[in-house]
C-alpha cells in the first residue's frame, strides 16, 4: 500500500509541476497547444498564475514534507487541497460542455482522494 502511495504521489507530483507551466506560459500560446487547453482564455493572467502557484505548492506539498520528515501530515492536506482543485477543474469543464475532456480531471481527483485517505489513515506518517 505504502509503495502505491508513494507512486500515486509522484504521479500526481509530475502533473502538478507540469501544470504549473501556466505561470509562465502566455494563455494564447498554451490555447493553441489544443481544445481542451481553450479554458485558459476564460481567466485572467493573475487568475492563471495563481492556479500554477498552487499547483507548485501542492506538488512540493506532496513530496517534500515526507522526505525530509518534517511536518509530514502536510502531505494529505497538499493531497486534500489538490482534490479541491481538481474538483473545481471538473465543475469548470462541466459549465463549459467540455465533457470529453473531463475524464484525466476525473482521474486526478481519484489519485488525489487516495493519497489523502492513505496518508491520514493506513499508511499515515505519523502513526
Amino acid at each position: 500500500m505504502n509503495v502505491a502511495l508513494w507512486i500515486t504521489t509522484g504521479v500526481l507530483a509530475a502533473v502538478c509541476l507540469v501544470g504549473s507551466a501556466k505561470m509562465f506560459v502566455p494563455p494564447e500560446k498554451m490555447a493553441a497547444m489544443g481544445s481542451s487547453a481553450q479554458w485558459v482564455l476564460d481567466f485572467s493572467p493573475g487568475t492563471l498564475k495563481a492556479i500554477g502557484a498552487v499547483e507548485l505548492l501542492a506538488a512540493a506539498g506532496l513530496i517534500l514534507p515526507a522526505v525530509l520528515d518534517v511536518a509530514p501530515v502536510l502531505v494529505p492536506l497538499a493531497a486534500t487541497g489538490l482534490a479541491v482543485l481538481f474538483a473545481c477543474a471538473l465543475t469548470m469543464r462541466l459549465r463549459r460542455g467540455e465533457k470529453a475532456t473531463i475524464a484525466g480531471d476525473l482521474i486526478y481527483l481519484v489519485l488525489a482522494l487516495f493519497v489523502a485517505w492513505g496518508r491520514f489513515g493506513p499508511e499515515s506518517f505519523t502513526g
